[in-house]
This record gives structure tokens, sequence and C-alpha cells, in this order.
């Protein structure tokens, strides 16, 4: 036992949740060496994160033992878990945006002087952890103002603040660019070398190989495997995830390009920092990337398409005419539909049913007189459930406590519902595993194939070499290049993402 002691700092095993419906760990066990990076994977509804959950006393599990440095233990939230040195940093940012850096880090314990807060301190103590991980931000900005990736990294200097002896990450790369991953590699590797334990759930398999030490597998709530980085490779893993092989990472390209059915010219935005003079056209079943560093105003662009963000130049013109799309509702009546990257903030409504979820964008057409067709909606929820695969006990079920890949089938669901003709998706598989990002990505190649247009964002480079027809390369708000997906490599990119900055 003594020796059992030594050699893990965190033992979970036999972890039983069950929630109304659904069993969502069965017997799951994960054991953690101090000073490591251990990875943790499997397809979304997996377990992953709610077994993190019940380790940091957001749940409590109804079964198992959880031992920290020989002691079973368990916290009452994640204040109490903090203050014991656990830390957990979330896929969905949940932060107070209109507050300052320092203050979001310092919450709840707040440094005092003659029982005055002091921002001195504060400030000084912020400081002193961004200097220590190299993170360039001012502490004294209001957060909101930062990108999803510097917020990200603010929350990692979080748990550093608290002396974290175990510290979770839940999907740390998906939504940063090449440049902000190896920064924060290099941040865990600092971490590593002081004897911080690390789990790290991904479903990246390129990262989860490079930094991880062990990498444990679930599979519907279960433990499958616990095996050295180094023993394993993507098909492996893949296998071990699905349960099954998955030949190829992107499905076979049958849809083709037809006539043009969008055109932009001199796109700027009113008021900046915007896109500025943006230029092209989107063909008919066309799958058009959208690449480009984190500030290269990618999101902006779809913004400024679907009428989020105010236009101040140019013109759109969909199969030659003009079209103004001044508000999103003018966007969806034009036949425009938009799915946004920041799921959690601007896509769904957390507390809310699937059913409301998946109709919401399309209510007219539900009603019947004064009152709204149940029926109608709910034949359309069942299409949604089905052909998305989305994974849920009913359709009543809120949409919160579904996994992140499951939520954002939904809103895929919900704008289908819509009938649009061109579809703006942002990040469409952020955060979403192996097994249902192919799922998405035959969905939208079906679209493209109904004749469906599709511009697509996306930080993952090989993700747009797979499916696209071609690639537009976003450079500090300006269009730096349009490639064929024949001439496409990801040096190329990166050389235009570059070209403005």
């Amino acid at each position: 036992m003594g020796e059992k002691q030594e050699k893990y700092i965190l033992e979970m095993t036999g972890i039983e949740k069950q929630f109304p419906g659904v069993k969502a760990l069965d017997h799951a066990m994960l054991k953690l060496r101090p000073g490591t990076v251990h990875a943790l994977m499997g397809e979304n509804g997996a377990g992953k994160s709610t077994l993190m959950k019940c380790l940091f006393g957001i749940y409590k599990e109804d079964g198992g033992e959880i031992i920290i440095e020989g002691e079973k233990i368990h916290f009452s939230g994640p204040k109490n878990a903090l203050d014991n040195g656990v830390a957990m940093v979330h896929q969905e940012l949940n932060q107070v945006l209109k507050r300052s850096v320092m203050e979001n880090i310092w919450l709840g314990r707040f440094p005092k002087t003659a029982g005055i807060i002091s921002h001195k301190t504060m400030y000084e103590e912020t400081k002193k952890v961004f200097d220590e991980l190299n993170i360039p931000v001012n502490p004294k900005t209001i957060i909101g103002k930062l990108s999803v990736s510097q917020r990200q990294m603010v929350e990692i200097a979080k748990a550093v603040s608290y002396h974290a002896k175990i510290l979770v990450l839940d999907e740390p790369t998906s939504s940063l660019t090449h440049e902000e991953v190896e920064h924060l590699f290099e941040i865990i590797n600092k971490l590593r070398d002081k004897g911080v334990a690390m789990v790290y759930i991904s479903h990246k398999m390129e990262e989860i190989l490079r930094i991880s030490d062990e990498v444990t597998i679930m599979r519907d709530g279960k433990w499958i495997a616990t095996e050295n980085a180094e023993d394993l490779t993507t098909d492996k893993i893949i296998k071990l995830m699905v349960g099954r092989d998955l030949t190829e990472r992107f499905p076979p390209k049958t849809n083709t390009p037809g006539d043009v059915v969008m055109q932009v010219k001199n796109l700027s935005g009113k008021f900046m920092p915007s896109c500025q003079d943006v230029s092209f056209e989107l063909r008919k079943g066309e799958v058009l990337g959208i690449a480009g560093l984190v500030g290269s105003r990618r999101t902006e662009l779809m913004e400024l398409i679907f009428g989020i963000a105010h236009r101040g130049t140019g013109e759109i013109t969909k199969e030659g005419r003009l079209i103004n799309n001044k508000t999103p509702k003018e966007a969806i009546q034009n036949g425009f539909a938009m799915l946004t990257e920041e799921r959690r903030a601007t896509g769904i409504f957390g507390g809310m049913s699937i059913t409301f979820n998946s109709v919401i964008a399309n209510l007219k057409s539900y009603q019947a007189g004064f009152f709204l067709s149940d029926g109608k909606m709910k034949t359309d929820t069942k299409w949604v459930v089905d052909s998305m695969r989305v994974k849920t006990p009913s359709q009543r079920t809120h949409i919160r406590s579904l996994s992140g890949g499951n939520q954002q089938k939904v809103i895929l669901g919900r704008w289908l519902l819509t009938k649009p003709d061109i579809l703006l998706l942002d990040e469409p598989t952020r955060g979403i595993d192996v097994g249902a990002k192919y799922e998405i990505y035959q969905l939208i190649l079906d679209l493209a194939n109904e004749g469906k247009s599709v511009m697509m964002v996306s930080s993952e480079m090989p993700e747009l070499l797979g499916i696209c027809d071609r690639i537009m390369v976003m450079s500090n708000g300006k269009l730096a290049g349009t490639l064929e997906i024949q001439e496409a490599t990801q040096e190329e990119i990166m050389r235009l993402a570059a070209r403005y900055v």
C-alpha cells in the first residue's frame, strides 16, 4: 500500500454516476502520477468530463472512491477542491466578463491590507504568475476584451495561483492557433517539471501523442485501457475509443461545386478593427474553408455576412439579388444560417430542453392559429436527434446536460430546420471527438451534395484540407489569398496567414 501511495498522487477507482435515464459512469477509473501529463480520451458522452466533475466536487459520485496522496476525499464543491490543490480549466470558460483579469483570478479570495482589498497586491501577484508562465496580458484588462485563447491562459494562471498539485485541462487547445498551442505546451512542460500532475482531455491525436506520458481511454462510461503514450498510435487510439477501426479520418468527397451562388465585393466592417475590403465568390454545392490566425477576423467576416456585425462598405449578392442582412433575422429570411464558435455563450439555451433548442430558430413554421403545434415540433426534434445521432435520454432533457459534441449536433440540426441555402459554420467541430467529427464532416458533404453552400472557419488545417473545395486565408482583416484544394498545403496556408501580420 505504501508503494502505491508514492506511485500515484490520485487514484479514482470504481466510480459510478447515474443521471435520469443514463448511466454516465460505470466502474470508471483513473490513476495519476505526480509530474506527468495523463491524457483522458473517449468519444463525446464517454464520461470524461463527468469523471473529472466528480473529482472536482461538481458532482457527487454514486459509488467508488477517490484517493489523493493516500487519503480518501470527497470535495464539497470547486472552491473546496481548489483550496486543496485540485484545479480544473473547463472547456466552456465561465468568467465574469465585465471585470478585470486580476479580479477574475482572485475572485473569492481578494488580498487585503487592514481589511481593505489591495489592488496593488492583486496586480503584483497576478503579474508574478503571468511572468512565470510568459503570458503577455495586462492584469488590469477587462477580461471580456480578450480573445478566447487569452482567456484560457488566464484560467491556467488562476490554477497555478492556487498552487495546484493536480490540474485538469478540458479541451485546452480547441480554439488555439498553432503558435498558441506551442505556448500552452511550454507552460505544461514547466508545470510538469515542478511536479504538477495534469489530466489532459482532448480529441486531437497528434497533440496527445506529443505531450502525454500516459493515456487512459474511456467508452460508454467505462475504463477501457491505460497505456504509455509512446506505445500508442493514432489508429490504436481510435480503435480503443470507438471500439472499431476507423480507417479514414475524412469521408470521401463526392460534391461538385456549380455556379456562383453568392458574391461578396469590397466588404468592410463599420467599426474597426474588422474586415477590410474583402471580395470572394461562393459556389453552389461548395465547401469553402476560411483559415487564419487568431485575430485574422475570420469570425467577423461571418458576422458581417450574417448581420451580427455592422457593415461599413461593400455589397453582397445572392443569386444575382442584392442582400442587406442588417440583422440575423433578415439573414435567416434570406436563406442563411450561422453556427457560432462559442457554443455556450451564443449557441445553446442551457436550461431549456432539446426540443426548445431544436425549434427556436424556426418558430413561425409551427404556428397553428394562436398556438404552436406540439406534434410538428416533436416530429422535427425527432428528426434532429435521429439525423444528427444525438445521444440523449429524451427530447425533454436540458441541453446543458449533454456532452459538448451532442450540443453542437443539436445546434446544427436547429439551423437545418430553417432550410438554408448558405451555411456559415464557425469552428463546427471544436471540442468534438473523432467519431462525431466524422459524422459532422459527412453531414457537411451531404449538404454540399444537396446543393447547399458551406463556408467553414476552422483552426485545424488537416480538417480544412480534408473536406473543403477551396480555402480562403485571412490575415489581419484582409483576404491574403484563396487556394484550390489541389494546391493547398499547411505550409502555404501558414505563409498566407502571416502575410499582413
